[in-house]
Parts: C-alpha cells; structure tokens; sequence
C-alpha cells in the first residue's frame, strides 16, 4: 500500500479562559487537546479516528488541514508538510466538517463555480464534476435556490460536494453524518465508499461505532488526545466487538467502569 498520510508526534495545547475554566470545572490554565499523537493513512483506504467528544479528533484534523498549527510534531500528506508547504498540502486534502456554514444569500451554483476558481480548476472541468456531483446527491433541481431557503440534509450535501470541488486526493470528513436524516446519511456514506473505490483516502472522525465497523479498513481509537489503539477492523469481531473494546480501553485509561 501507498503511505499517503503522515501524523507524527503531534501536539497541541489550548489556554483556557477563566469561564473555560468554569465551564469544565478545572483549575488549570491550558489544555492538552492532543497529546504525542501518531498514525498513518494509505491510498485508498479508510481510516477512523474514533473517540469521545472533546478526545481530540477534531483538533488533530484541524492540523492535518492546516487550519490551526500545532505545537510540536508534523503532517505530511503526499510528503509535504503542513509546516513548511502548506498550499500543496491544501491542494491535496479536501476537509468538511459540520460547522462549515455557507453563506445564506449565495447559492449552489454560484459557490460551486467560486470555489472552483479558488482551486483553479479549469471551466470546463468544473462545469463536468458540477455536472456530475450535483446529479449524484440531487442538488441540480435545487442549483439556484439560496441556502437560506434549503433543507438541513441539502445543506449537508452542499457542502460535502463544495468540499471536494477541485478532486483531492485526501477527503477527511469530521463526523460525516452527525445530525442527518437517515436518508441523507446514506447517501453520504455511499459516497465515501465509491470515493474509496476510485482510490481515494478516507479519513473520518466520528463517536459512532456502526460507522466505522461498516466503513472503515482501520481505525485509531482517541481518548485523551492519545492513541489508546490502532487496528485493522479485521481485529474486532464478536464476542470482542469494536465497541466492547472500546470501553475496555476507556475504563482502563479512565477509571470509570461501564456497564
């Protein structure tokens, strides 16, 4: 297989307000969001980081997107590093996360052709994908309706489709089909599976078990902003299912027994 994707030793740390601090009711100043953390993805896999809220999933694919730095430790995709070239490693990845909020007053079409233009992607070829994205996930009959006026689930597809405008060859998706009707999930989880079979590499972030065991090839389980275990999906099968390996790593590394 094809190492496609980096994360070395990362590191990141966040001070805390005085209302943070309240909010979480803790004396200390700063947080260690993610903590000497390490993996690898491969072409044409999908790879799961699977965690509770606040492990640390989201703040590691915020790095690997080069949307916020880190503290310590790297990121290559592609061999490039999110330090020292971070618009190649743009061009790469493609990222949607469910606060992506696209601006009500403009509509599909106009912000599929904007920011193709970003991307540089050629005319022509953007009219195709558009052409071809907007069919698949039913967005055409709706192309020129403003966002204001469109569903949540539409939305969703929106931005899903805006996010891969110029064809990466990384999508990293933080909790894919968190807050989607059932229908639209699917549609969403279809997507990545044929993304995969074009060769494309997945990565997700999610807290969602089913997810992961029907989707991914391996999985990266967070807890604390530390891998507490990185597995094929091959390693879990009842009667040591994913989730049931799960808590035992949590109560272990959390002292706080699960039924």
């Amino acid at each position: 297989m094809d190492l496609i994707l980096e994360v070395k030793n990362l590191k990141k740390t966040f001070i805390l307000s005085s209302k943070q601090q309240k909010i979480e009711r803790i004396k200390s100043k700063t947080r260690i969001a993610v903590n000497n953390l390490s993996f690898n993805a491969y072409k044409g896999e999908i790879y799961g980081l699977l965690g509770p809220n606040g492990a640390g999933k989201t703040t590691t694919l915020r790095i690997v997107s080069t949307l916020i730095k880190q503290d310590e430790g790297d990121v290559f995709v592609d061999g490039f590093s999110v330090k020292s070239a971070p618009d190649q490693v743009r061009s790469r990845i493609g990222f949607l996360t469910s606060e992506l909020k696209l601006d009500d007053f403009f509509t599909p079409n106009y912000l599929f052709d904007y920011f193709s233009e970003l991307h540089g992607v050629d005319k022509a070829v953007c009219a195709k994908r558009k052409e071809k994205l907007f069919a698949q996930f039913g967005i055409d009959q709706f192309k020129e309706v403003k966002v204001s006026d469109l569903s949540t689930g539409m939305k969703q597809k929106v931005s899903l489709v805006i996010s891969i405008v110029h064809d990466p060859s990384i999508i990293i998706f933080d909790e894919p089909t968190n807050g989607l009707d059932v229908i639209t999930a699917k549609t969403v989880i279809d997507f990545l599976l044929d993304l995969k079979q074009e060769g494309k590499t997945i990565i997700l972030s999610t807290h969602i078990f089913s997810l992961v065991e029907r989707i991914c090839d391996r999985v990266g389980i967070i807890i604390d902003g530390a891998m507490a275990l990185e597995a094929p999906m091959s390693q879990f099968s009842e009667p040591n299912s994913l989730e049931k390996e799960f808590f035992i790593l949590y109560d272990k590394i959390k002292g706080e027994p699960h039924a």
